[in-house]
């Protein structure tokens, strides 16, 4: 899914607000994500997951082309946590396909 079919979707279930608020809500829910992230806040929505930022350590690499060593500077890097219930949901749809599969 894209942020303009996400926008497309809201504004199905959402028909009383206009399409350009749509993506003006939308948009702020992303903004403030980012914002939240790069000043090292952890997110969590329950039932969907938790985003926030790692620190990936300085290491040792190899060019892949000359396979000379290089050194790889630390980074900040954003993670995302699956909930337990979006798993569940998952894996729960999963399971209801397979078996529709295995009843053909």
């Amino acid at each position: 899914m894209t942020k303009s079919e996400l926008i497309e979707r809201v504004a199905l279930l959402a028909p009383h607000i206009s399409k350009k608020d749509t993506e003006t809500v939308v948009n702020t829910v992303f903004e403030s994500l980012v914002s939240s992230l790069k000043s090292g806040e952890r997110i969590e929505i329950r039932g969907f997951g938790s985003f926030q930022v790692k620190l990936r350590e300085a290491r040792e690499g190899r060019n892949p082309k000359t396979g000379e060593e290089v050194e790889i500077p630390a980074k900040r890097t954003p993670f995302f946590k699956v909930g337990k219930e979006l798993k569940e949901r998952i894996a729960a749809r999963r399971r209801e396909e397979l078996t529709q599969d295995g009843d053909s």
